[in-house]
C-alpha cells in the first residue's frame, strides 16, 4: 500500500537532514522539539523504516534516509514552485487571456491595451481572435474565449453578460470623386440616391444599417454585398457605390481614396462592450485586462 506522505513531513525531514540537530530544526520550523519528533516518527511509521540515527552529539541519516533525501528535495522543490505559480496566477501575474473581438475593435483598442497591460503582466499569454459578432459570441459561449468585444447580442443570450464600453458613430464613405464627397453631412434618406454596398448578413454593421433603414422608411436593395469590410472599402474607393460604416472600421481600410461624411437624421451609433459568460469564473489576469480597457476608454 502506497504511503501517503505530506509536504509538512518531508519539510521536517529535510530540515533535520540539513542541520543534523532536532533542536535547531525545531527552532527553524517554529515548532516544539517534541512536536517535530512526533512528525518524524509518523513519517517513519508510514515508510516502515528508520530515517535517522541519533546519539548525544549528532543526528545522521540512515541508508533509508539517504535514499529519501533527493526524493524529498525534488518533491518539496516542485511543490514550492507550483505553489509560487499558483500564487502568481491568483494575483493575475500568470495565466492567459483569450479575446474574441470584432476586427475593427481589435485594431482600434487592443494594441494600446496590450501595450499597457504587458508592462505589468509580462508573463500572461494573450490570444486574439478577430471575428464578426456572431462568431465572436460563439467562441465565448463554447469557452474558447474568456470575453468578447462586440456589439450587444442580437438574440436572447440568457447566459451572457454585456457591459457597455463605448459608442462608435456611423459615417458615410464614398470615393473622393463621388458627388457625395462634397457634402458636409448626409442623412440616411440620401443613401437611396447612389448604389449601396452592404456588409454581409449576420454582421453587427448589417444589423444596424438594416434596422435604421427600416426605421426611417428606406428600402434599399444593395448592389453589392460582402462580409469583408476591406473589400467594401476598396469597391467604394473604385467608385462602385457608397456605404455607411462605424467610424472605427476606417482603421481597416485604405482611406487614401475615400471621403468620409458624418451622418445625421438620425445620428446612429454602434454600441460596443464586453461580453462575458455568467457561469464562467474570470481569472485575475482576465479581469485586469478588462480594467485596462475600461480605463483607456474613460470608464474607470
Amino acid at each position: 500500500m502506497r504511503a501517503r506522505l505530506t509536504v509538512h513531513e518531508l519539510e521536517a525531514f529535510l530540515h533535520i537532514a540539513d542541520v543534523k540537530n532536532f533542536r535547531i530544526a525545531s527552532e527553524q520550523l517554529h515548532v516544539s522539539q517534541p512536536a517535530l519528533t512526533r512528525t518524524i516518527k509518523t513519517l517513519e511509521g508510514k515508510l516502515g523504516v528508520r530515517l535517522f540515527d541519533r546519539n548525544t552529539r549528532r543526528v545522521d541519516l540512515t541508508s533509508a534516509g539517504q535514499e529519501l533525501l533527493p526524493i524529498a528535495r525534488r518533491i518539496v522543490s516542485e511543490f514550492d514552485s507550483s505553489l509560487s505559480d499558483l500564487s502568481e496566477f491568483v494575483a493575475g501575474q500568470r495565466g492567459s487571456v483569450t479575446i474574441a473581438s470584432l476586427p475593427s475593435v481589435a485594431a482600434a483598442l487592443l494594441p494600446h491595451a496590450i501595450a499597457e497591460y504587458e508592462q505589468s503582466h509580462p508573463h500572461v499569454v494573450i490570444g486574439l481572435h478577430s471575428l464578426p459578432a456572431e462568431r465572436s459570441l460563439a467562441l465565448l459561449i463554447d469557452g474558447t474565449a474568456d470575453f468578447a468585444l462586440s456589439s450587444p447580442p442580437s438574440h436572447d443570450a440568457a447566459g451572457i453578460d454585456y457591459a457597455p464600453l463605448l459608442r462608435d458613430e456611423f459615417v458615410l464613405i464614398c470615393g473622393k470623386r463621388d458627388p457625395f464627397a462634397r457634402l458636409k453631412k448626409a442623412s440616411w434618406s440620401r443613401l437611396t440616391e447612389r448604389p449601396f454596398l452592404a456588409s454581409g448578413e449576420g454582421t453587427s454593421v448589417r444589423r444596424i444599417t438594416d434596422r435604421v433603414l427600416a426605421e426611417t422608411g428606406q428600402t434599399i436593395v444593395p448592389k453589392y454585398e460582402s462580409s469583408s469590410l476591406a473589400l467594401i472599402g476598396a469597391m467604394v474607393a473604385a467608385g462602385l457605390g457608397i456605404t455607411a460604416i462605424p467610424r472605427m472600421t476606417l482603421r481597416l481600410l485604405d482611406a487614401s481614396e475615400l471621403a468620409v461624411v458624418p451622418m445625421e437624421a438620425p445620428p446612429v451609433y454602434r454600441e460596443l462592450g464586453v461580453l462575458t459568460r455568467k457561469d464562467r469564473f474570470l481569472s485575475a489576469a482576465v479581469t485586469r485586462f478588462i480594467d485596462v480597457l475600461r480605463r483607456q476608454q474613460g470608464g474607470g
